[in-house]
């Protein structure tokens, strides 16, 4: 755990917004939020970076803000990581136990055989998330410290990306001069702020619809089972208007935000809106519906896609829970509506929980990842995995960091 007063500082670089949020840990253990800064994201494209130098000036700008309002310097921040490059997997290990006593060294062991899968050269385990722990054949075991037995399993999910995805986003975080102190997935991070222990033990599906991906996360039994990115977000949703209405993506991502609507048959036939035109042309008076009918199926379609993934996940039957829907996109009207219609399970809307300060300004999906990558580092050691080292590959800090959680997290 961090120590109380300690800052966290948690960076949410997205495709369309990047975002600093600045907590303060509590001596009870809560966070406390005193500062947030954000900024327009220039250099992403569905969650991988494009371009350093225009990612750099955004994170400095967020930065900055997020400095002026928590009166702090900022040195290190915990990053979340997406991208259609992130897969996940489930593994497992065995391993034999002496002195029929478990002891650290036997669950690191176990830990250890359950990582050793054959990933191809350009990819890095990111993750390791213990799901259960099996002491001969008594299944449902969260912590075996101290437990007797003489055969020790584990079943973990592993997470794994691109090593030039991640090790980009380091350098633009570097070249701030900030300390990474984690990369986190995240998914995991949205449901460290949006997601109640019931719901992860009856089991539940988190959607983050972002800008530029969609991240699905689904937990059983009070674990993380499956995860999954997808290459489609609300950066869609502003294109297919753009071309629909023929007006700028800037003017296009207005509408969305002030009148779009995820249902057509909950807006008013009778309600207009004024629709800017393009080359120096006259704006035009539209139906709203007509905007609705054009968000509609790309809303639809993005929903159908995470259906076929639940599905395809073989844990559709196990979301008693149903699904929580969370980020930017999410916040249009009547989008919980068409994900249960679609979706065919309840669905809520995620919203940060679990804060204090300006809780205000963070309750609402667009900040849920920026708020979980908060409580992910208040539960955190805070140990700098991937500070400024030129000595050092993204290889060796990898390997680092996953010693150091191994070792601390047991």
């Amino acid at each position: 755990m961090a120590k109380a007063n300690e800052l966290v500082v948690g960076l949410d670089i997205g495709t369309t917004k990047i975002c600093a949020i600045v907590g303060e840990v509590q001596p009870e253990g809560g966070v406390d939020i005193v500062g947030i800064g954000t900024s327009p994201s220039r250099g992403l494209r569905k969650g991988v970076v494009i371009n350093i130098e225009a990612t750099v000036n955004s994170i400095k700008r967020a930065v900055e803000e997020a400095e002026m309002m928590a009166g702090c310097e900022i040195k290190s921040v915990y990053v979340g990581i997406a991208g259609g490059h992130i897969k996940g997997m489930n593994s497992h290990g065995i391993v034999a136990v002496k002195d029929r006593e478990i002891r650290q060294n036997d669950i690191r062991r176990v830990i250890d055989a359950a990582r050793a899968v054959v990933i191809p050269l350009d990819r890095e385990v990111i993750h390791i998330l213990p799901q259960e722990f099996i002491i001969d054949n008594q299944d449902g075991i969260k912590e075996p410290l101290g437990m007797s037995g003489v055969r020790l399993a584990a079943k973990v999910h592993l997470v794994t990306g691109a090593c030039s995805s991640a090790q980009n986003l380091i350098k633009c975080a570097n070249k701030t001069g900030l300390d990474v102190a984690d990369l986190v997935l995240q998914p995991l991070a949205s449901s460290l702020a949006v997601l109640n222990e019931d719901e992860k033990d009856l089991g539940v599906a988190l959607i983050d619809i972002g800008g530029g991906t969609t991240d699905i996360a689904i937990f059983s039994n009070g674990s993380i089972v499956h995860t999954s990115v997808l290459s489609l977000g609300g950066n869609q949703v502003t294109n297919d208007i753009a071309l629909g209405l023929r007006t700028p993506v800037p003017e296009a991502e207005k509408l969305k935000i002030k009148h779009g609507c995820a249902m057509a048959s909950l807006v008013d036939k009778d309600e207009n809106i004024e629709v800017a035109s393009v080359g120096g042309r006259s704006a035009r008076v539209l139906s709203r519906q007509i905007l609705c009918e054009i968000i509609e199926p790309r809303i639809e379609e993005i929903f159908a896609l995470v259906k076929r993934e639940i599905h395809r996940s073989g844990y559709e039957e196990l979301l008693a829970s149903g699904a929580v829907i969370t980020g930017g996109s999410t916040i249009l009207e009547g989008m919980p509506e068409l994900a249960e219609d679609v979706l065919g399970m309840p669905v809520r809307r995620g919203i940060p929980e679990r804060v204090s300060g300006l809780v205000d300004v963070v309750r609402s999906p667009i900040y849920a990842t920026g708020v979980g990558l908060v409580h992910y580092g208040r539960n955190n050691l805070g140990s700098r995995y991937f500070p400024i080292r030129p000595d050092k590959n993204l290889y060796q800090r990898i390997k680092d960091r996953m010693r150091s959680w191994m070792k601390d997290f047991f």
